[in-house]
């Protein structure tokens, strides 16, 4: 944790500052993440940097054990009704070093992915460190879609990242920045020409 906070701190200091000054009509715009807007996915970071280990283990409690529905009353809680006091939100908590019981790479998960859930569809771009991204998308391929991963997306694939070292399974090659991968591995669109090779399409999909 100590290696990967600093570059969770960073990508929230970025990504606050990307967001400074967006238009009102922007915020709801709706995200990568499906079902939220971009207003949704800001708060659902700040809900997530708010988080402790017992805060959460309570919430999912009350929630009956769904984590969409844990999800749901997080962003309900945390989001402000102008998407600048939410911005200001975040910016107070942007510094936190508390988490879910969850391994910490999940921490560098949630920060690069929600961060282009957000920064894509206004067309805000970010050059991610390349070595923390190949770290993530190590975890989302060791971790199952029923928890948040991606393992059974790439299933029956061979992951080559064009940008770190990185080089994961065995079939039908997909190349791509480790970005990308992580992106279409973590059930995100990503454009046509970001990942090429014989598994592409199968990965993509």
């Amino acid at each position: 944790m100590t290696e990967i906070w600093p570059v969770v701190h960073a990508e929230r200091q970025a990504l606050i500052r990307d967001l400074e000054g967006l238009p009102a009509q922007q915020w709801a715009r709706p995200s990568l993440c499906p079902g939220w807007d971009v207003h949704d996915v800001l708060a659902h970071l700040v809900d997530d940097a708010r988080t402790t280990r017992l805060g959460f283990l309570r919430r999912l409690a009350a929630a009956g054990f769904d984590f969409d529905r844990c999800n749901a009353r997080g962003i309900a809680r945390e989001r402000r009704a102008d998407p600048r006091d939410t911005l200001a939100a975040f910016r107070a908590v942007s510094g936190r070093t508390t988490s879910a019981p969850a391994p910490p790479a999940t921490r560098l998960v949630e920060a690069f992915v929600h961060g282009q859930d957000i920064r894509r569809p206004l067309s805000l771009t970010r050059a991610c460190p390349t070595g923390p991204v190949a770290e993530a998308l190590r975890h989302q391929l060791r971790t199952s879609t029923k928890v948040g991963g991606g393992r059974e997306r790439a299933a029956g694939l061979r992951l080559v990242a064009t940008d770190a070292q990185l080089d994961a399974g065995a079939g039908p090659e997909v190349h791509g920045s480790a970005l990308a991968l992580l992106l279409a591995v973590s059930g995100r669109p990503v454009g046509p020409e970001e990942l090429t090779g014989p598994g592409a399409a199968a990965l993509a999909g």
